[in-house]
């Protein structure tokens, strides 16, 4: 297995160099490249490699630089500090991610994955790469949303989004319930907020509810493996996780 590693920071490279070869002995690294403008300069002037280790940050600027200079045929797999949920799109033809610093563990995950596809995939062709990452730069640089602007009576007032606990949707109106235990009607569906708002902050359970992790009182086991809710300043009690997002539901507790 030929590796290119692009990696600005030395020891970093260094490191990740050692956990490869030590989960694959016979990898041989071809190169350790540390900017968009060299990176570009070898994979036009070199043979494809089986795999790239791709750090998003460079000495001279971001990695995905390199996709729109050239072509670029190999999986990669990235290796960056920035947060995982923002990354979803990453996981996308063969393209995978490692959050810094790599773990012995996830590398080995991300290779075994790479391995499978290797053998049923072609590697992703650079447009389809360059779709992913734009995709994925869309999702690191949206700014959530920080607070509403709610109707009271005659009065229009401000509320933070930190400030709510959960977002429930009601016969067709959307309601934010406060920590202060007041409900608040907003202008928005449930579908509408689910992109608005800061996934790490909130999850999606069912087509009712999108919750904080700070709402949550207790979780209960519930019939066909799902999950059911007890939620702050909720008199609710059949607040149901849908059986479909139950893991992801975990997964994100979890983090």
């Amino acid at each position: 297995m030929n590796i290119l590693i692009i990696e600005d920071e030395p020891l970093a490279a260094q490191r990740l160099e050692t956990l490869v070869k030590t989960i694959v002995p016979e990898a041989v690294v071809l190169r350790k490249i540390d900017t968009v403008k060299n990176a570009v300069a070898w994979i036009k002037g070199n043979a494809t490699p089986d795999l790239i280790f791709m750090d998003i940050q460079l000495a001279d600027g971001i990695s995905f630089q390199i996709f729109e200079q050239c072509e670029v045929h190999s999986p990669v797999i990235f290796t960056t500090a920035y947060d995982e949920y923002a990354l979803k799109a990453f996981k996308v033809n063969s393209i995978d991610y490692i959050l810094k610093p790599v773990d012995k563990d996830e590398l080995t995950a991300a290779l075994t994955k790479f391995k499978k596809l290797a053998k049923t995939e072609p590697a992703p062709q650079s447009k389809n790469a360059l779709e992913n990452i734009e995709q994925a730069i869309a999702m690191l640089t949206k700014k959530y949303k920080t607070r509403f602007v709610i109707k009271v009576g005659e009065h229009l007032r401000s509320v933070e989004v930190g400030d709510i606990l959960f977002f429930l949707s009601l016969e067709k109106t959307t309601f934010g319930h406060m920590r202060d235990g007041r409900k608040n009607i907003l202008d928005f569906t449930l579908d509408q907020l689910e992109g608005m708002l800061d996934p790490q902050r909130f999850f999606r359970i069912n087509r009712k509810y999108i919750v904080s992790a700070e709402a949550l009182v207790d979780m209960i086991s519930h019939t066909n493996s799902r999950l059911k809710l007890v939620l702050k300043n909720s008199d609710d009690n059949d607040i149901i996780v849908a059986r479909e997002r139950v893991q992801e539901f975990k997964d994100w507790l979890d983090r």
